[in-house]
């Protein structure tokens, strides 16, 4: 395939990005310094703002190279429901009705196991949570997950270990955790049509192997970490002090909008006509919420919709070189191209190749979805964690650097369990 000259810039662009967002830790100690350009550095220490701010500079060489015409074309045409929705569902997610049910099940499953509460709770949200991304989509389990870890295990300060450790497999089982249906996890969305993939068929082949991977990460997750939730007690949200309980009316009003934005996760106009509502109905009651993440999430959305605009223009070299891969080398190359893209559009342009086989096509999403943990844009989730964790770590930044090491021991148990 013969490649544009915007082309080249967008990939020179999107490397530029993923060398930004490497750097973020440098751009917060110097936010945190203070100074005249204190607002700029914080600006680009906002991870979530990276991919938005060098696609907005595609753009803008688009413009100055091929005029206003192509580049509002090319803009467009690029499909950004995959954003709206996930910022949409990560507002309905955050909301104090639906936290206190997922709580309330959570307590309930924890003391079904034989372990101490501080571990099983640990352990739950770690495991069964991310599992139920499967069912309530993926953006919805990590923003809940994320949610219970902040109240309870992140405000304590120190324990920047245990902090990245839990990250670590939190992103990992969250991108597989989704694989147990054809309609949750985005890359397996992406081509599930195409391939012919039904829930039946995700279970079957790669259900219950990510099931296996995923309980077994929180267990080890929980065993190492064992010694620090013993010594701390379950922390509660600061929000939650002195309140009465949401009533179970509001809880099932908030279920509804939330199971009515899943089912309509395809058709844009429709699930942020929800949202809109749904914000409607949350202030009209505001003493049963909490702040709604609406700054949270449209940062999430900026920078997805970054992602999409700048990722759309790597077809050139991303489909030839899957292409060419046998299945084995595709998995571990699938695996490690995830960590620098997003592994929804990794799918999609391997969803274009022709003449691929069934063995192939295994092996391009089950290499996705295991290097969906490793950076903040391998998975489309990844961003709503970021965002509402990072405020737990030092300078408030997370290193993408400890992330992927952090992720690397998840991500190896879910290649034993793919490649058995």
């Amino acid at each position: 395939m013969t490649a544009s000259f915007v082309e080249y810039l967008a990939t020179a662009l999107f490397a530029l990005a993923i060398i930004h967002t490497f750097s973020v830790p440098v751009f917060a100690r110097l936010a945190n310094k203070g100074g005249p350009h204190a607002g700029m550095w914080h600006l680009l220490s906002e991870v979530e703002a990276v991919f938005g701010v060098w696609a907005a500079v595609l753009v803008a060489c688009m413009v100055l190279f091929s005029g206003v015409g192509p580049a509002v074309s090319y803009v467009e045409s690029s499909n950004f429901t995959e954003p709206a929705f996930v910022f949409a569902i990560m507002v309905v997610a955050a909301s104090r009705p639906i936290i206190a049910v997922v709580d309330v099940l959570v307590k309930m499953l924890a003391r079904m196991l034989p372990m101490r509460r501080e571990l099983s709770m640990y352990f739950v949200t770690l495991s069964f949570v991310p599992l139920a991304g499967s069912f309530i989509t993926e953006p919805a389990a990590m923003t809940l997950a994320a949610l219970l870890l902040r109240d309870a295990y992140f405000r304590r300060h120190g324990q920047e270990g245990f902090k990245y450790m839990t990250l670590g497999v939190l992103f990992v089982n969250v991108s597989i955790g989704g694989v147990l249906t054809a309609y949750a996890a985005p890359p397996v969305l992406m081509v599930a049509s195409t391939f012919g993939w039904d829930s039946v068929y995700m279970a079957t082949h790669f259900g219950w192997r990510a099931a296996v991977a995923v309980i077994f990460s929180a267990a080890a997750a929980t065993f190492v970490c064992r010694r620090y939730l013993l010594d701390g007690t379950i922390g509660v949200s600061a929000t939650e002090e002195g309140r009465a309980p949401v009533p179970p009316i509001f809880m099932a009003i908030h279920i509804a909008f939330l199971v009515a934005i899943v089912l309509s996760a395809h058709h844009m106009p429709i699930f942020l006509g929800l949202l809109l509502l749904f914000i409607g109905f949350a202030y009209a009651y505001s003493h049963h919420q909490n702040p709604l993440l609406i700054r949270e999430g449209l940062m999430v959305g900026f920078f997805l919709a970054g992602l999409v605009v700048l990722g759309g223009l790597q077809k050139w070299w991303l489909q030839d070189l899957l292409g060419g891969l046998p299945p084995a080398v595709l998995y571990w190359g699938a695996t490690a191209l995830t960590a620098v893209t997003d592994n929804a559009a990794l799918t999609y342009l391997g969803s274009l190749v022709d003449g691929t086989s069934e063995h192939w096509r295994y092996m391009l999403v089950a290499g996705a979805v295991t290097g969906g943990g490793l950076t903040v844009i391998a998975n489309a989730p990844n961003p709503a964690g970021f965002a509402i964790l990072k405020g737990t770590f030092p300078d408030g930044a997370i290193s993408p650097l400890k992330l992927l090491l952090a992720a690397l021991p998840p991500t190896l148990v879910a290649a034993v369990m793919f490649l058995l």
